[in-house]
This record gives C-alpha cells, sequence and structure tokens, in this order.
C-alpha cells in the first residue's frame, strides 16, 4: 500500500526488478559454497562415500522447520537417506535455495518423500499438483498405480482420488499395460466394486482378473472375494459357458461363485419381469458398467462442434438380458453448442416496438439431449441410465477425462460441459477440432414386487 502510495500520480516512478540475477547469485552460492556455515553429508546404501553439501543454515532454516533444528545447535549434519531419495538430493537443495525444481515422472515419488520428511510445504504441494496434472503421461511402465499406492501411504486423499478416478475412467488402457500386476488387493476390490469403469464388456474385465489372480495366487479368501465382484449377469451365456469350460481360475474356485453363475443364467433365460418377481434386480450385480461395446452405445465424433445444431442417432439392445438381446430402442440424440436458458432467451422490450434484448454468443452453453425414438410396452420394468464420455488429448494421448451421467428420469445432463469454451481451437475438450463424445445408455431393472426374504 505504502508502494502504491509513493507512485500515485508520479509518471517517473519505475519498478527495478534483479530477482533473476539474486536467484543467480544463489544458485552460485549453493555451487561454490561461498560463505557456507554448515555441512550436509548425506549417506545412502547405495554409495560408500557420502554426498556433501556446503549450505548456509539461513537459507535452509527458511524453508524448512526440520532443518532449522536440526543445524540449531550444530553445524555438520549427517543425513541417512534410501538410494532413491539420495539420487534427488541435490535437486531437493537446489530448490530450497532458488524456488523451483524439473522432475520427471519416475522422480514424482522421491521428491515428494523429501519434501514430505523435510516439511518442506510448498515443494510437497507443487509435487502433488503435478501428479494429479500428469496421470495421462505415458510411461514403459506406467505409474498411476504406483502414484495411487504411494497416496493412500502418505494420507493424500485428492491425489488418491484422482487416481482411482484416472484408472476407472480409462480402464481398459490399464488392463492391458504393465502396471496391472502390481494393483494391490485393495485397489482392485475398489474398482471393481465401481459401475463407473470404462472398458469394452465385463468378459474383459474377467479375463483380466483372471491374469491378475494367476499372477498373483492371492489367498483362496480373497481370490473369491475378487471373482464375485464380477458382475455374471453382464457376460452373455455362451460366454459363461465357455468360462465355465476353460477357465482354470474358475474350475478353482467354483464353489465360491457357483451360486453367482447359476443366478446370472436364470437372469438370462427368463423374462425379466418374471425374474425381478423372486430376485431383487436392484443391486450392483444387475448394473452395468460403462461398456463401449456397439450394443451398450455409440462413438460421435462432432466436427466444428461451436458452428451449429447437430443430430445423430443409434441403436441399443434393450436389455442385459438374453431375453432382451434381440430387441433395439432407437435413440435420437441433439448437440447444441449455444443453448439458451430460458432466463437468458431473447424477449421483447417494452420501450420499443418490435426491439429484443441483445444476446451474446457467450450466453448460451452447450446442450446434449438423448431421447428414445418411440416407447414400447417392453420398456415396462425398465429405466434407462444415460452416460456421455468426452474424449481429450493428454499428453499426446486420448483418453477419458470428462464423464456426464444424467438422472434416470432427465433426457440430459444439467452440467453437460459446463465449463467448455468450444469457441477455441485449443479448448482441452477438442481434439483437431472435434468434440470426441461416447454416449452409453445403461438398462436397470427393477423390481416389481417386493421380494421376501
Amino acid at each position: 500500500a505504502a508502494q502504491k502510495a509513493d507512485f500515485s500520480g508520479d509518471s517517473t516512478a519505475a519498478t527495478i526488478n534483479h530477482s533473476l540475477t539474486l536467484l543467480q547469485r544463489l544458485q552460485e552460492l549453493l555451487q561454490n559454497g561461498n560463505g557456507s556455515d554448515s555441512v550436509l553429508r548425506v549417506r545412502s546404501a547405495a554409495s560408500d562415500e557420502p554426498k556433501v553439501f556446503h549450505t548456509h543454515q539461513l537459507l535452509l532454516s527458511l524453508q524448512s522447520e526440520v532443518f532449522e533444528s536440526l543445524l540449531r545447535n550444530q553445524s555438520i549434519v549427517t543425513l541417512h537417506e534410501p538410494p532413491e531419495t539420495a539420487a534427488l538430493f541435490e535437486k531437493f537443495i537446489r530448490y530450497l535455495y532458488c524456488g523451483g525444481v524439473s522432475i520427471l515422472l519416475h522422480q514424482a515419488i522421491p521428491m515428494h518423500q523429501l519434501a514430505s520428511k523435510y516439511r518442506v510445504w510448498g515443494l510437497q504441494r507443487g509435487v502433488a499438483e503435478y501428479m494429479r496434472t500428469h496421470l495421462a503421461s505415458e510411461s514403459s511402465q506406467g505409474h498411476v498405480v504406483g502414484w495411487y499406492h504411494y497416496a493412500v501411504r502418505v494420507g493424500d486423499a485428492a491425489l488418491q482420488e484422482s487416481c482411482l478416478q484416472f484408472l476407472a475412467w480409462n480402464l481398459s488402457a490399464v488392463l492391458g499395460s504393465a502396471e496391472w500386476g502390481s494393483v494391490s488387493v485393495e485397489l482392485l476390490l475398489l474398482l471393481l466394486e465401481r459401475s463407473d469403469l470404462v472398458l469394452h464388456s465385463e468378459l474383459e474385465l474377467y479375463t483380466a482378473v483372471e491374469g491378475w489372480l494367476s499372477r498373483r495366487q492371492p489367498e483362496a479368501p480373497v481370490a473369491e472375494r475378487v471373482l464375485r465382484a464380477i458382475r455374471y449377469p453382464m457376460i452373455a451365456p455362451s460366454q459363461l459357458f465357455r468360462l465355465q469350460a476353460q477357465s482354470a481360475v474358475l474350475a478353482r474356485h467354483r464353489g465360491a461363485v457357483q451360486d453367482l453363475l447359476f443366478q446370472a443364467f436364470q437372469f438370462h433365460a427368463a423374462s425379466p419381469l418374471h425374474f425381478a418377481k423372486y430376485f431383487d434386480v436392484n443391486c450392483s450385480m444387475f448394473l452395468p458398467r460403462n461398456y463401449l461395446a456397439p450394443s451398450w452405445g455409440s462413438q460421435w465424433v462432432i466436427t466444428n462442434p461451436a458452428r451449429d445444431d447437430r443430430s445423430t442417432s443409434f441403436q441399443t439392445q434393450l436389455g442385459p438380458s438374453s431375453h432382451d438381446a434381440g430387441k433395439r430402442v432407437t435413440w435420437n440424440v441433439l448437440f447444441s453448442p449455444r443453448w439458451l436458458p430460458v432466463s437468458l432467451r431473447p424477449v421483447y422490450s417494452d420501450s420499443a416496438v418490435g426491439a429484443i434484448q441483445p444476446v451474446r454468443i457467450e450466453d448460451g452453453r452447450p446442450r446434449l439431449v438423448i431421447t428414445p425414438a418411440t416407447s414400447s410396452p417392453d420398456f415396462a420394468g425398465v429405466s434407462f441410465q444415460k452416460t456421455v464420455l468426452v474424449g481429450v488429448r493428454q499428453q499426446g494421448r486420448v483418453l477419458v477425462k470428462h464423464a456426464y451421467s444424467f438422472h434416470q428420469s432427465s433426457d440430459e445432463a444439467a452440467d453437460f460441459l459446463a465449463h467448455a469454451d468450444l469457441q477455441k481451437r485449443t479448448s482441452e475438450y477438442l481434439i483437431d477440432n472435434s468434440l470426441h463424445l461416447h454416449i452409453i445408455i445403461k438398462p436397470v431393472y427393477h423390481s416389481l414386487i417386493k421380494v421376501k426374504k
């Protein structure tokens, strides 16, 4: 405020900024050890010789209360670090002097460990944000599963949820990668209980789970919990027969899932209305996930989406039961890039005949409406949940970043692309100036008669 007062009304005022020169001199202090009053000796099991850093107590203490305490009564401190954090200690110290650091994917966890251990909170938050924004980056061995497990260990709930959501929405990519084998039992069970998993089919999920069980060989109770989380009614009877005949994992644990398999065959054999009289279908076992197979929905690529309204149509099967597999529902879809809510629509003004209130293009918002082309008595006992996936390009890969779920009674999602700027060709929602959507219809059966326990 005082500086503002000094500058007000004075045309000769100017700001002289030599902060870059100051940063350069601080780097030279660390590099040359000029005026050093403290020494850090970093020992690691990976090397017999410690790494020695000639440092300055004031600069370290300003950034870290741990260093402030360590250097209060001594000038030489020996630190013991695992090899992975010891390898980054020079970068870590340089951050304390200069306030900046560059890291790679495999360096995120050890750098976060250093920041946490020495209570450098700004760096800790910065690394956590780097991890949240680089989930989509491609790496040879994958990294999201490892970051999730690390987030659980350190109690970073935000990073944990970001990793879990990324894995759920891009599960097919993870199933075929090297990191699938490193998924923990706890993470696998968390994923299997979710209905928002995006993958080709439930059979794809079973195949991946079978591979995980074969590699990990967990105790029988764990394997049975995992197998019982598969939604067998979502797998066609012909595929279920093949699994029973060919799956070594299913043969080994058949007793644990026999009731679920029998129930799945009953589900496919009977009319859904008849089945719902005797079984509670309002549970996750009978709820589809976000399947990408053509019978569950359709991909829609809209070029130049900000230009005008578009429409399309596609068909899905009425429901997952084999009784309904041959029945089709036709869906009409309308996309509008600049739909206006009633409160913003032009109205005639009282002051001038024929005059209307000006409306700006940016007042509108994107809208997507999905409706069945016809109604049918076959729809009795079935409601349709709609999900729209938006594919985006992140770190050179096309992945799902946004998923919009419609309320069962609604034909549109209220928040669809609410924060998207489709006018900009550089919008994160666009790939080569096209909007990549995948519309999924999830038929949900309802119990018409309360099941007697």
